[in-house]
């Protein structure tokens, strides 16, 4: 049954389902949340191990590589990456894609399990997490206040402004930058002490054991029931100071007559700066599935409330991350409007006629509305994916309804009434329609089930496009017939005279038929053409965007203090406070950020990242990468620091890995390379992770001297350990409070810390009690040792990150692997991609087999639809006439090859098969109806070559306002659209000329063929005797 017919004669039900799809589509628009990115999770495991104190080197023999060797053998393991740093290690394991999260995470708890034993005693319980895509904080507030120090600020930020935002629906987390943690802090007289017998490791112990409350177990007094309870927790630094501590030696003393108790802060290891003054700085992470739009707005109601209520403090917004996700959103919006009132406008411009410009523009709405209620039932949010799809097929949308529209006002023409033009026209167009729109189809949802991280991402792209495509043939079908049949008003039979133009076309088509071979070798040498621009094409992963905010990350050799690290940012801000694009400037001290935006799990005091704001970007007459390109001449002189310039979120970095077992060589190799890449002209800077010392202070134990003495290494160096710094934290005594408790640290006094000598002072306990001097068992001095260890798949290695500087990506890694000491590797040592460099080649490999299933995608679906394997060949041509044009495109607009580039070639793929489809559909009906071959296909090119002009006009202005760059950042949509308009241009107008050539040659060839099969069943078959 010919379903436009049948939804001409019974034109309720159609009516009836798009009113309930319009319906269901405009609740679920209201309802689907709006973010950046689609949330997704990988099956990458991260294992924290805390040794507090224990040097790189420690970690990685004692506990990394147990726990490597304890998940080495997990199944669909597919990497192990290590960073151990000073008393932390972290241990990622990356799984196959495929490998369920939940059972990834249940593997590595439990292979970690079975080797918790074999761990240092001291070694802190492992944290295993999974990695989520959905957390950078969406906005950052700076608060102060005149009746509140910083230690008590610190704590409203934690406990009461906690509280409130976390009571925020879609409120993931709140985090304090800067600020101080409230301590209690014994500093040790160590002269007295030592007079005394006493030491730092006995004091802390026997705070722990002295000054706490515990269960004392049951009574029964009067026949009832009570808990025994011993309450000896002290309720002030008041009470801490006069505890009485027993003696080894008999006897006890005050606590206050040996040591200065004070109710103080920890030592700082972070800070902020927001425009040059120090701050208190809180962010707010949205949690996973929530949008960023509306956590924002939430945010910032119950923030407006609360400085409200609490006067007494200034609490000011100066970072978001939102605008851009939010003028996104809108300019998607806005562009799908201006899109289709330019496509509608080509229709009117083509046809001159309101009712069946009407008719035409009712299919997009109608197509656009319903997608939002099928994603929103694959829980699809309208992030940068799905609404790129959707402005991407804005133009394609329509494309159906025309063709359609277009040879219904063809037959009226002829004299039909616009109810049996509509029965004739859409039943003689409905092949070519359902073929173009199962080639798009083919096209697009192969991209849904690409490989790799890029392919999680896709999903949602692929899907959106091929059920906005199929809606778009649902209206075609079902709604245009129908609506042209009742709406279009009978003109009569009338003939249009041809113009000049198309007078001229059709003797350029007869001249092409005429000459075959000269057609053919024209199109294959520009083919060829094509292919030689692109290879002069430079490429890179992700275009350098302009979000309106960037980050400068400083950091300074090992052992480095906090103040000299903000020092050092202060610099870095002087340096730059002039430009005039700059509207804040907010410095994260002691972030522990890298300039690839992924935190390193502990805090560094010797880095600083600063994040500084722009104006909007219509505002201002420079574009983001020419800010940050000034900003890298103007910290370059900045001396005693390393300085790199861009965030994570609008440039791309290039980065490598060297890895090998032989440390040594490593080392030397990474050396060499480092210093070739600094020769590579026109880049930013290098950074690599090979570990720079960092000052030591060696304690190296005499055994023969310390065994004589009775002192044992564990004493010696746990006595050190608290003196100097304090115990492990889980070990600490704590003073309870009505809602926290806060530590109690014992440490010695800090100009004793400064003082080599009196570390070498400190007295040890040995196995009988008495006090030994350390320098009696052991010898002290200045070392240095390693800052930092990374390793990947139970090899050490160093990584490289480059800032390209505008540098394409393609270029800086041949020149990186053309290096002389890269190609001088030695054996055991490799050089491999990492980062966007790494995605980068996974990406491609993704895409050009998404083409490759892409392409023969279509050819099945076009024997299936056509019965013949010939003709879908004949389509198929159109596509390389298209590389010309699309490659040219981004040659005069200076794109280069990227991941939106390569998005554009696939639609594109699907796309130009629409022109092939509607002439050798036409071709085909006239052949069978009794024309020659040549008559049929110039019939076709007289009567398809208007709506292939119409259609590929309005696609053309569906996209013009992606490819000119209007509204929110078009770096990533103006490639895209800028090669499928290229394509488009060449593709239709070579086609027009090339496929009717194809046509009649590929006819030629399988008639010759079929006729040798024919001769040789035809040939007597000989019996021998």
């Amino acid at each position: 049954m010919n379903i436009s017919s049948w939804a001409i004669r019974k034109p309720i039900p159609s009516m009836l389902l798009f009113i309930v799809l319009t319906i269901l589509g405009m609740y679920a628009f209201k309802k689907t949340s709006i973010q950046n990115f689609p949330d997704i999770e990988l099956p990458m495991i991260v294992t924290s191990v805390t040794w507090p104190g224990a040097s790189p080197e420690q970690l990685e023999t004692e506990v990394a590589r147990k726990i490597e060797d304890s998940i080495a053998n997990l199944n669909q393991l597919k990497n192990i990456r290590t960073t151990v740093n000073e008393g932390q290690a972290t241990i990622m394991a990356e799984f196959e894609l495929e490998k369920d999260i939940m059972e990834a995470t249940d593997d590595v708890r439990n292979a970690i399990s079975s080797v918790r034993g074999n761990l240092p005693a001291a070694v802190e319980e492992p944290i295993i997490s999974k990695t989520s895509l959905s957390g950078s904080p969406i906005v950052t507030y700076a608060i102060s206040s005149k009746n509140m120090d910083e230690i008590d600020l610190s704590w409203f930020v934690d406990n009461t402004i906690n509280k409130t935002l976390m009571s925020v629906k879609g409120v993931g987390a709140v985090g304090r930058v800067g600020g101080l943690n409230r301590e209690l802090r014994i500093e040790l007289n160590t002269a007295q002490m030592s007079g005394l017998g006493v030491t730092a490791a006995d004091i802390s112990r026997t705070l722990a054991t002295v000054q706490t409350d515990a269960p004392g177990g049951l009574g029964k007094v009067s026949g009832q029931e009570q808990s025994i309870r011993v309450l000896a927790a002290a309720k002030s630094a008041q009470d801490i100071q006069n505890l009485q501590i027993p003696l080894a030696s008999g006897g006890s003393i005050r606590l206050g007559d040996v040591a200065q108790v004070s109710d103080t802060a920890s030592d700082r290891t972070n800070g902020a700066i927001v425009d040059g003054q120090p701050a208190v700085v809180f962010d707010v992470t949205r949690s996973k599935g929530a949008s960023e739009i509306t956590v924002l707005e939430g945010v910032r109601a119950v923030m407006s409330e609360f400085k409200t209520d609490h006067p007494n403090v200034t609490i000011s917004e100066i970072k978001e991350t939102v605008k851009p996700i939010e003028d996104n959103y809108t300019d998607s919006m806005v562009m799908l409007i201006e899109g289709a009132v330019l496509a509608i406008l080509v229709v009117w411009w083509f046809l001159r006629d309101w009712r069946a410009t009407l008719v035409s523009a009712v299919a997009l709405p109608l197509s656009i509305i319903p997608t939002f209620w099928v994603i929103s039932l694959m829980d699809f949010s309208l992030n940068v994916i799905t609404l790129l799809s959707l402005s991407l097929v804005i133009g394609v949308l329509v494309d159906d309804a025309i063709v359609e529209v277009e040879n219904i006002v063809r037959h009226m023409q002829m004299g039909k009434s616009a109810y049996e033009a509509a029965m004739e026209g859409a039943d003689e167009i409905g092949m070519a329609v359902i073929a173009t729109t199962a080639s798009l189809v083919a096209v697009f949802l192969p991209t849904a089930f690409m490989s790799g991280v890029a392919g999680k991402f896709f999903v949602q792209f692929g899907w959106t496009a091929a059920i906005a495509v199929t809606m778009s043939l649902l209206v075609a079908r079902l709604l245009t017939p129908m609506m042209a049949a009742y709406i279009l008003k009978n003109t009569g039979a009338h003939t249009e005279p041809d113009g000049k133009l198309m007078q001229k076309y059709m003797q350029t088509v007869k001249w092409c038929l005429t000459n075959p071979w000269k057609t053919s070798l024209m199109a294959g040498a520009f083919f060829f053409a094509s292919l030689g621009l692109a290879s002069t094409l430079p490429g890179e992963f992700i275009p350098q965007g302009d979000i309106g905010r960037t980050a400068i990350s400083v950091e300074l050799p090992p052992g480095y203090t906090l103040q000299q690290t903000e020092a050092a940012a202060q610099k870095v801000q002087n340096a730059i406070k002039d430009t005039p694009e700059i509207t804040r400037i907010y410095t994260a001290l002691g972030s522990g950020q890298a300039a690839n935006g992924f935190e390193t799990g502990t805090s560094d005091v010797r880095k600083a990242t600063i994040h500084i704001s722009l104006t909007e970007r219509g505002e201002r007459q420079r574009s983001q990468p020419e800010i940050e390109a000034e900003f890298r001449e103007k910290v370059n002189a900045i001396a005693g620091a390393r300085v790199t310039v861009g965030s994570a979120e609008s440039t791309s970095y290039f980065q490598t890995t060297l890895s090998g077992d032989d440390v040594q060589a490593l080392t030397v190799a990474a050396n060499a390379i480092e210093r070739d890449m600094r020769t590579i002209k026109g880049i930013g800077t290098v950074n690599s992770s090979a570990s720079v010392l960092r000052p030591e202070i060696a304690i190296v134990p005499d055994f023969a001297k310390a065994a004589q003495a009775g002192v044992s290494t564990f004493d010696l160096a746990n006595t050190i350990r608290v003196a100097t710094n304090g115990d492990y934290n889980n070990s600490l005594s704590k003073l309870n409070l009505p809602e926290r408790q806060i530590p109690i640290n014992v440490r010695m006094v800090d100009a004793e810390r400064d003082n080599l000598h009196a570390i070498e002072n400190l007295k040890v306990r040995n196995n009988m009690g008495e006090l030994v001097p350390l320098s009696a068992v052991a010898s002290v001095s200045m070392s240095t040792g390693a800052t930092q260890i990374d390793r990947l798949n139970r090899q050490r290695n160093i990584n490289f990150t480059i800032d390209p500087n505008g540098v394409p990506l393609s270029e800086l890694t041949d020149q990186v692997y053309s290096l002389p000491s890269v190609k001088a590797l030695p054996k055991g040592i490799e050089l491999k991609p990492a980062g966007d460099a790494e995605a980068n080649d996974e990406l491609t490999a993704s895409f050009l087999l998404a083409m490759a299933a892409g392409i023969g995608s279509i050819y099945i679906v076009l024997v299936l639809l056509f019965h013949n394997f010939t003709q879908p060949l004949t389509i198929l041509a159109a596509l390389p006439l298209s590389i010309g044009g699309a490659f040219g495109a981004l040659f005069i607009t200076q794109f280069s090859i990227s991941m939106p580039a390569m998005i554009g070639l696939i639609m594109l793929m699907g796309i130009v098969t629409k022109n092939s489809i509607l002439l050798v559909d036409y071709a085909l009906i006239a052949y069978h109806n009794g024309m020659s071959r040549v008559d049929a296909i110039l019939d076709a090119c007289h009567k398809r070559s208007r709506p292939i002009l119409m259609t590929t006009i309005a696609m053309a202005a569906g996209m013009l306002p992606n490819a000119l760059g209007f509204g929110a950042d078009p770096s990533f949509r103006a490639p895209m659209a800028v090669v499928v308009i290229g394509g488009l241009i060449t593709s239709t107008f070579l086609s027009l000329l090339v496929i009717p050539v194809v046509y009649i040659m590929l006819d030629d060839a399988h008639n010759w063929v079929m006729k040798k099969i024919r001769r040789k069943d035809d040939s007597p078959l000989v019996v021998q005797d």
